[in-house]
Parts: structure tokens; C-alpha cells; sequence
């Protein structure tokens, strides 16, 4: 994507590039809008410190957001093991709205943490008002885990060719698959660089665990996916986003990549605060 081409794409965005937007709210609207509550669940390999930029930008809008790490990744990276699963992931983010106490929560998911947060979701749906999938997956009854698998429910033979570079067996290392610019484009050499200081090893089951329901997860929520548009290398396909094409869901496409967080902080943040 040529800079010029970009610039269109964002000036676009700016304008209002959704599925079915109103026109952008005035500046006098916007300031008598309520705080909302956001918890903002950042992908594999990642942390919480992704969403620090778009984090910034609606607290100074005076909404509460939190921005957790999940356990074994991040700056618990530490706490890694190979019992670190699913439910731990679930718990990370059920523990925060419970010791919190929180109610009337916006919950976005980025990448593959769509599985987690709809297991959150899953088991406090009260206190939910709407969850949000940013160029992540989400699970639905063909797929309730991060992996594929075969129909029987057994690992894919691509994905045990995988395993045998894991760190320890169990240890999904992203440099080990992918470049940077599947996350960031080389537009964004510094922003790359980033990534290669702070991405950190991620625990396996977590990906390959199966999300168990007891209350039909997202179903019946306000929910909403986000497409990032501008993703060059590698664009999320239809297996992660397809069920969004079903009744109840809202697609905003926005002009960016799928670290917009940190390379569009700006026009991610003004996404998310038109969320009701």
C-alpha cells in the first residue's frame, strides 16, 4: 500500500468508514456522552501494553479501562507452565470483573483471544453490555478452540509440524512462524521493533483447549466485529470473522491494520467509544 493510498484510507475512516454509520458525532455530543467501562484483551504472544495509546485516549474521554495481561504471556511471562490453559485465560478476565467489580462492561477481544473473552463473557454474561471482536476469532459450534482441528477432534498434522518447534514442547514461538509484518507492516520500522523486544513465547493449551459454554456465550449479547482493512500481509480470513455474516452482529471496517492499537491509536479508540 502506497503512503497516498493510506492517507485515503484514513482520511476515509475519519469520515465514518462502517458498515451502516451515522454521521460523525459533534464535538458538543461527544462531551456530554457517559464513561463507559472497557476491558480490552490484548492476542497471542502479547500484553496488555498494546492497548496503552488507545487506553489513553478514552480515559482522557473519562471512560474506566482495563488492559490486562493474561497469565504466562507479557510481563507474566514468567508464570508460564505447561497447566496454563483456557480456563485460566477465562478466569484472568472473570477475576478482574469480579475483584472489581464491574457491571455494564464493553469487552473487546484482539486475535485470538476472541476465545477467552467469550468465555468471560460466557460466565458473566449480567454483567456484559456488548462484546467486540477486533480482527479476532470468533468461536462459534464449527470451531470453539484457537486451533484447527480435524473433525474427529484430533490435531491437524500441520499443526504437530508446529509443535516441533515450540520452546519446551509447549512454548508457541512467534518468530519461530511468522515475520513481524504479520502483525506490522515494515512501514513501521519502529513499532516493529517493538514487537521484537516485547512479544514473548505462549502457552499451547490455551490455543488448543476447547471452549465449553453454560450460557451461549456471545449469543443474545449487542456485539460488534471490527475488519481491519488495511492489513497487507496475510489479512485475517473468513474462518475468523464468517460468523459475524449471521444475525445480531455488526461489522465496522476500519482503515488499518490488525495492531491498530498501536499504529491507528487515534482512530481505534474513537471505534470503540461509539460502542454502546
Amino acid at each position: 500500500m502506497t503512503d497516498a493510498s493510506r492517507r485515503t484510507l484514513l482520511t476515509l475512516a475519519g469520515a465514518g468508514l462502517v458498515a451502516g454509520a451515522a454521521a460523525p458525532i459533534n464535538a458538543k455530543a461527544k462531551a456530554k456522552a457517559a464513561p463507559k467501562t472497557f476491558i480490552l484483551v490484548h492476542g497471542t504472544w502479547l500484553g496488555g501494553w498494546i492497548w496503552a495509546d488507545v487506553a489513553e485516549r478514552l480515559r482522557r474521554d473519562s471512560h474506566r479501562v482495563y488492559t490486562p495481561t493474561l497469565t504466562g504471556v507479557g510481563e507474566r511471562h514468567h508464570l508460564i507452565s505447561r497447566e496454563i490453559g483456557l480456563e485460566t485465560h477465562i478466569t484472568d478476565l472473570t477475576a478482574i470483573i469480579d475483584h472489581e467489580e464491574l457491571s455494564d462492561i464493553i469487552l473487546i477481544a484482539h486475535s485470538f483471544s476472541g476465545v477467552a473473552a467469550t468465555g468471560a463473557a460466557d460466565r458473566r454474561k449480567n454483567r456484559i453490555r456488548h462484546i467486540a471482536f477486533f480482527d479476532a476469532l470468533i468461536p462459534n459450534a464449527g470451531r470453539m478452540s484457537a486451533v484447527e482441528k480435524n473433525p474427529d477432534g484430533s490435531e491437524t498434522d500441520y499443526f504437530a509440524k508446529r509443535r516441533t518447534k515450540f520452546i519446551d514442547g509447549y512454548q508457541m514461538d512467534y518468530w519461530a512462524e511468522y515475520p513481524a509484518k504479520m502483525m506490522i507492516g515494515d512501514e513501521y520500522p519502529r513499532l516493529q521493533a517493538k514487537l521484537r523486544r516485547r512479544l514473548t513465547p505462549h502457552p499451547v493449551k490455551t490455543w488448543t483447549d476447547n471452549l465449553v459454554l453454560e450460557n451461549g456465550g456471545w449469543d443474545g449479547l449487542p456485539r460488534t466485529c471490527f475488519r481491519c482493512m488495511a492489513q497487507a500481509f496475510a489479512p485475517s480470513s473468513e474462518k475468523m470473522w464468517g460468523p459475524a455474516r449471521g444475525p445480531g452482529w455488526k461489522i465496522v471496517e476500519l482503515a488499518t491494520g490488525r495492531m491498530g492499537m498501536m499504529t491507528d491509536p487515534d482512530l481505534v479508540a474513537e471505534a470503540f467509544a461509539k460502542l454502546s
